[in-house]
């Protein structure tokens, strides 16, 4: 419990330093021409990588280099039109002052985010900002501990504020998590997952039941869509019809038109639509399949909840 007080009041302190020097080093990423490069090492380093990628996933393109790689050739990662985030809660870590005079001479913007607003690291930077806590939560008050959590957070902030200033969606959002499954729920669509041609279930508004089973078992999709002459859709014959025929005796299975047992005006969707809306349709309405329709009212798909599950939209 006394970790979690201790931490959460260093995250509660951040919230006056949200300031000017804020901005604008909010500025500075937003203006970036480049990329931002976060930089840092030990127990800063690794969260300099968690800030590197949150940046990259909201809009803000990151990456992380280690200090000490920096000084054995990878300070040729960075050119005159990135931004440096440079993180170190005391502000004097030897390999980030290494680097940090060649990092000035070519005019890169630098943002420190330290523990010490007096320290070397500080000074040399365009922008400084405090993420200095009262005490670590580590008994010993040796263990990095809210003094990375502070750090981590201020990151967060710096990411979402340049988030909200980019106008980022969670459209965009996905096309950066193309593999998770909001890029599934964002990025698939109808057309991506429907089946077409002659996977789809169709027979005529004159088709027998019988007909209309064996369509419904060539395609396996529990459905067949019920068409006029022209192609426009009139009705769904579904096996739950199809259960609710055979519990009627007055019904004869193989000579029954299917228009008088289908279900007018059903449920459909169009291909353009997000597969994540197909879902919502069948939840809604409890269904396991939808025909897709085009705007004339003619049927060019149709998936069923199986379509979505492998898709993993589901």
């Amino acid at each position: 419990m006394t970790v979690i007080v201790t931490e959460a009041r260093a995250i509660e302190a951040l919230q006056a330093r949200v300031n000017g020097n804020f901005l604008r080093a909010c500025q500075l990423m937003f203006e970036c021409q480049g990329r931002v490069v976060v930089i840092g090492i030990g127990k800063s380093g690794h969260i300099a990588r968690k800030i590197a990628a949150t940046l990259a996933s909201t809009g803000t393109p990151a990456f992380f280099v280690h200090p000490a790689e920096a000084s054995h050739g990878d300070l040729g990662m960075i050119t005159h039109k990135d931004v440096v985030l440079s993180l170190s809660n005391s502000g004097e870590t030897d390999e980030l002052l290494t680097i940090l005079p060649l990092i000035k001479r070519q005019n890169v913007p630098l943002i420190a985010l330290t523990g010490n607003e007096f320290s070397s690291l500080a000074k040399l930077a365009d922008v400084h900002l405090d993420v200095s806590v009262s005490e670590e939560a580590c008994p010993l008050g040796l263990a990095p501990t809210a003094s990375t959590t502070a750090a981590l957070v201020m990151g967060d902030a710096l990411a979402i504020a340049l988030l909200e200033a980019r106008g980022f969606t969670s459209e965009d959002f996905a096309r950066s998590h193309p593999a998770g499954t909001l890029g599934r729920r964002l990025l698939v669509r109808i057309s991506d997952i429907m089946h077409s041609g002659k996977q789809i279930p169709i027979v005529d508004q004159h088709a027998s039941l019988t007909t209309a089973l064996v369509e419904m078992t060539r395609t396996g999709l529990g459905m067949t869509a019920v068409t006029n002459e022209l192609g426009e859709l009139l009705g769904v014959f579904t096996d739950g019809d199809l259960r609710r025929a055979v519990d009627d005796a007055n019904i004869d299975l193989r000579d029954t038109p299917v228009m008088r047992l289908m279900t007018s005006n059903p449920k459909t969707i169009t291909a353009d639509k997000l597969a994540a809306e197909a879902a919502q349709v069948m939840e809604t309405h409890k269904i396991h399949a939808l025909l897709v329709v085009s705007d004339e009212n003619r049927v060019v798909g149709a998936l069923n909840i199986h379509d979505l599950l492998r898709a993993r939209v589901v």
